[in-house]
């Protein structure tokens, strides 16, 4: 059994917390190929080595004195190596970054050093072979990722490897600029891998044991999900859930590789199982309760609509000029509803408003802000009677006026807007209804 295990900043911000992760890989002889984010916060109130390089970064292309905040992040280093007694030096590769900052070679570089060198403490820690991303992750010239060529180097380079650590985040183009993934970097890097090596497990390990029902800032010690497929993880991020960002599932979801997510903290813990598709019954008629707000919604009137050839396209098409993208476009004989991305329309409303009038002459056009959606997302929905009557009545008994309901075709999801006052109330209300009563 092959496994790639990823770890993120908080995993690895101080000597503890890398012996942690060692016991972990050591733990399981399987768990292979490891991918090291760059040292996060020690404390709540402390820097994240990545924002430092930033920081130094930025003095030196200010033409500013930057070696002290060089110095800064060696000591952060350093601190990790004699903390898990290391006769390892990192001077040579100090000096190399000293002086290509120095060239002004590039912030995405200097943005890629934190996991470089960390990457380097953990070859060292484990015994393992130390790969630099960037002669395995390719780019285009252009910053576009290169996924075959990418896919092509990594297998090769690994195939014989008993035990290797790739640094996250980053890669590099053919000439060997340093170009970095724009989201979920290091997440990326270690699907990467797993695609490559034909792996049976990807495991992306946190300070959080696996995905949880509802969000923990809104809702008190919110239940954690066992198994959870790519398509309701994906419902669940796109309102609002920060699991994994979806450049980090396509490359194993195409694969089949499940991932799991985990905590370094408390290893213990099965943590959340992604996958393809399961014949495991979910524990609750939901998976999950993700939102977001800032939306508005724009209603047309128009008597006989619905009998006007062209009338939703033309009026789609005025958003689609103005580049402002719909969520949503619940729609009855004679009204249809646009909800928008309340900061993209603002600046463009009245401009909107003209076109649609040119466009449609509707009887009537009304606005409303600060309003919120909420995703009520489950593959148990499909086989559950009266589940939406029972998110109308968590929500009625909650006193929380329901703006809109949307359910999608593959009854994986039910969306509902309300007002941006009643959005963490509702979210309350609908893990009460589901999980913690079960009615």
């Amino acid at each position: 059994m092959k496994k790639v295990v990823k770890f993120g900043g908080s995993s690895l911000a101080s000597a503890e917390q890398f012996k942690k992760v060692g016991k972990i890989i050591r733990a399981d002889e399987s768990r292979k190929f490891v991918v090291p984010s760059a040292p996060g916060k020690r404390f709540s109130n402390d820097i994240k080595v990545t924002d430092m390089l930033y920081s130094c970064y930025g003095a030196a292309i200010r033409e500013k004195k930057f070696v002290n905040q060089l110095d800064d992040i060696r000591a952060r280093y350093q601190e990790i190596i004699e903390g898990l007694d290391l006769t390892l030096s990192l001077d040579k590769e100090f000096e190399t970054i000293r002086e290509d900052f120095g060239k002004k070679i590039g912030r995405e570089y200097a943005a890629s050093r934190g996991e470089f060198l960390n990457g380097k403490i953990m070859a060292a820690y484990l015994g393992f072979e130390f790969v630099d991303a960037a002669e395995v992750i390719r780019f285009n010239e252009d910053g576009t990722f290169d996924d075959d060529t990418t896919n092509e180097l990594l297998a090769e380079r690994l195939k014989e490897s008993k035990g290797a650590v790739i640094p996250g985040f980053y890669g590099a183009t053919e000439a060997g600029r340093i170009v970095t993934f724009s989201r979920g970097g290091s997440d990326i890097t270690g699907s990467l891998v797993a695609l490559a090596v034909s792996a049976d497990l990807y495991e992306n390990w946190t300070d959080v044991s696996g995905c949880l029902i509802a969000d923990p800032r809104i809702v008190k010690n919110p239940k954690p999900i066992d198994t959870i497929t790519y398509k309701e993880l994906r419902e669940l991020s796109y309102m609002g859930a920060s699991v994994l960002h979806e450049d980090a599932i396509f490359p194993v979801r195409k694969a089949g590789i499940p991932i799991n997510i985990r905590n370094t903290n408390a290893p213990e813990d099965k943590g959340t199982l992604i996958v393809e598709g399961t014949c495991r019954q979910p524990k609750y008629t939901i998976t999950g309760i993700a939102g977001t707000d800032g939306f508005a919604s724009v209603t047309i009137e128009k008597a006989m609509m619905n009998s006007e050839i062209g009338f939703c396209r033309k009026v789609l098409q005025v958003f689609e000029d103005n580049d402002i993208s719909i969520e949503h476009m619940p729609s009855g004989i004679d009204t249809m509803t646009i909800f928008v991305h309340k900061d993209e329309f603002e600046e463009k409303e009245q401009k909107v408003l003209s076109e649609i009038h040119k466009a449609v002459k509707p009887d009537h056009i009304e606005l409303e802000s600060d309003l919120a959606l909420i995703a009520i997302v489950g593959r148990g929905m499909r086989a559950t009677r009266g589940t939406a009557g029972r998110i109308f009545s968590a929500l009625a008994h909650a006193h929380i006026n329901v703006k809109m309901i949307d359910q999608g075709s593959s009854e994986l999801n039910i969306i509902v807007g309300v007002r941006h006052d009643d959005f963490k109330n509702a979210i309350r209300a609908l893990y009460e209804i589901f999980v913690e009563t079960r009615i």
